[in-house]
């Protein structure tokens, strides 16, 4: 299971650089293919075949083709920035700036001798600021984006106008250069912004799935404790009890050390059933259990109430969880002689109340684990617990369920509480 998790994030994550590569290798190409279409076209009929306009012409290819290799050198960078990943060193930008310059002053001088007809010079004017902007729509917003593309627009239209270019020629520079920068704009700044959302989900996806094994892991070591805390306690009890019962030469203490080694065997169980993930507190298990260990300890223990058989699966888990806890906090920390559990179910709610008159039921507040892991069971059903002194002078540990909504709830995993029993029970005598 773990293994085809893993192989289908590697997949996926495989397709997602194959994506990113793709867009990269796009993004690139863009101002070759502009160069290519726009700026050679004019050869073929609007450069006047003459010495001077096919120089000037090919001085400015040549300067387009310089402007392509370092918009691919940055390219890479202004990907980066855009993410988030670096910060594009701005020393960068000065030779593609003073490329775009010298672009303008060519084709202002193509067009002063009167080397280029109108239409050529629409399209050489439209590939002049591809390469550059390219990466810059990546490194500045939007709107700072169409700022500078306004500004562009008013360097070439007036160098051009400052060559002599008059008429719907010179009208027609701002549409066509603005035209590049939108186009621009349109194509490259999605691309970036969905491959940044791809890559934001897919670390939310590698975080998910570490908060999961983590989620895991306290699962499994706060059952471990939950399941392992009361027998602990009953062990230790029996043991010293045995002792006590040995030393005095009477025959029970071989069965207090049989009931030891059973308890012993039943939680090997228990701890391989936490290891598969099957561990369930069961309710009415539970109660019985609970009743059973305390009279063994010498208090004298009453469940009344409700079994809890006709409960949703989830309310008796985190209620059998409860009953745990409380018993164990009973042996740990407490000395009573009676101990009483009942269980009320009404059309709206379950209340289990755990009452003793022994000392408190539970350790103070912020020692352990084991109320608050109760209170993140119950949470998770809407339910809420209570514990301390009563006015009656018992001490009350109270959980309560509403049963509007806990057939489709789950229970999550919680602790039961690590602490230390202040005195073991003596034998009654």
């Amino acid at each position: 299971m773990h293994v085809r998790g893993w192989r289908r994030s590697w997949q996926e994550r495989s397709k997602l650089e194959r994506i990113d590569l793709y867009s990269r290798m796009t993004i690139s190409s863009m101002p070759w293919i502009f160069t290519l279409c726009w700026q050679l076209a004019p050869f073929k009929s609007d450069i006047r075949h003459e010495p001077l306009p096919l120089v000037l012409g090919s001085v400015l290819f040549l300067v387009s083709v310089a402007q392509c290799l370092l918009s691919n050198r940055n390219v890479q960078s202004s990907y980066e920035h855009y993410l988030g990943l670096a910060v594009f060193p701005r020393r960068r930008m000065l030779a593609p700036t003073a490329l775009l310059l010298l672009a303008v002053g060519v084709l202002a001088s193509l067009a002063a001798v009167d080397g280029v007809a109108g239409p050529g010079l629409l399209l050489m004017g439209l590939n002049t600021p591809m390469a550059f902007v390219i990466p810059r729509v990546l490194l500045v917003p939007v709107r700072t984006f169409m700022i500078e593309s306004l500004l562009l627009a008013a360097l070439t239209t007036g160098a051009l106008a400052a060559a002599g270019v008059r008429g719907g020629t010179l009208a027609g520079v701002v549409p066509a250069t603005l035209f590049g920068c939108v186009l621009v704009l349109i194509s490259v700044r999605p691309s970036a912004w969905s491959l940044s959302v791809m890559w934001q989900a897919e670390e939310a996806r590698d975080v998910q799935a570490r908060l999961a094994v983590a989620e895991e892991r306290l699962r499994f070591g706060r059952d471990l404790h939950d399941v392992m805390g009361r027998n602990l306690a009953v062990i230790a009890l029996k043991s010293e009890l045995a002792v006590e019962l040995a030393q005095r030469g009477r025959p029970e203490a071989l069965d207090q050390m049989v009931e030891v080694q059973r308890i012993a065997r039943a939680s090997q169980q228990e701890v391989r059933d936490v290891v598969r993930g099957y561990r369930k507190a069961d309710l009415a298990t539970e109660l019985a259990g609970a009743q059973g260990v305390l009279r063994a300890a010498g208090i004298e223990c009453t469940v009344t109430g409700s079994d809890g058989t006709a409960l949703p699966g989830p309310v008796q888990s985190a209620l059998g969880w409860v009953v745990r806890e409380a018993a164990t906090n009973v042996l740990r920390h407490g000395d009573p002689d009676r101990c009483t559990i009942r269980l009320g179910v009404s059309a709206d709610a379950v209340v289990l109340d755990v009452e003793n008159d022994g000392a408190p039921a539970a350790a103070p507040e912020g020692t352990g684990s084991g109320l608050a892991g109760l209170r993140e069971r119950l949470g998770a059903l809407d339910g809420a617990l209570e514990a301390g002194p009563a006015a009656d002078g018992l001490f009350r540990l109270s959980a309560r369920i509403p049963l509007a909504r806990t057939e489709s709830a789950d229970v999550p995993y919680a602790a039961a509480g690590d602490r230390s029993r202040t005195a073991l029970l003596e034998e009654r005598r």
